[in-house]
């Protein structure tokens, strides 16, 4: 199934184009070729709570995305907002996912404790955060990679016990 996936990256800088979005790109490929998944937007907005509250609700609301991944805004800068802005638009909590994103990812990269990215589900759409960099992008979705197909057809409604 080619679930439908958008891309919301948070970021002062990219919004403005004085920094290209490489982090965009490895979701973009990690989610063509592991998750066999289609991109239906990209979007890129400024580290303000409003903006990317505004976004994830459309991406979830009129794009129906399957899947919202967001790269930027997790860390401890005081710009850094993109979990309380998610945390304002979901309407249950997925711990698990960042729990392991944490937990897999710190053996080999202490640092990722310093990560506050949360997961969870509005309507029938996942919000997944994800760091702010390439790298950190690709360690924490491929941590999850192997449970989204499940987990997405659990939030769509299509999974069949």
């Amino acid at each position: 199934m080619a679930w439908k996936t958008a891309i919301l990256t948070a970021s002062d800088k990219g919004s403005r184009g004085e920094r290209e979005d490489t982090s965009a790109q490895v979701i973009r490929e990690l989610v063509e070729e592991e998750l066999g998944g289609e991109i239906i937007e990209v979007r890129i907005v400024p580290d303000e709570q409003d903006e990317i509250i505004a976004a994830l609700i459309e991406l979830t609301d009129y794009f129906k995305a399957d899947l919202v991944l967001t790269t930027g805004g997790t860390e401890l800068a005081i710009r850094d907002v993109t979990p309380e802005a998610t945390r304002r638009v979901i309407e249950r909590e997925v711990p698990g996912m960042s729990e392991a994103m944490r937990s897999i990812v710190m053996q080999k990269n202490r640092a990722v404790m310093l990560f506050r990215g949360i997961c969870g589900i509005r309507g029938r759409t996942l919000i997944v955060n994800l760091p702010g960099t390439p790298k950190g992008v690709h360690e924490n979705l491929a941590a999850i990679m192997d449970q989204l197909p499940e987990a997405l057809l659990m939030v769509t409604g299509q999974y069949r016990q």
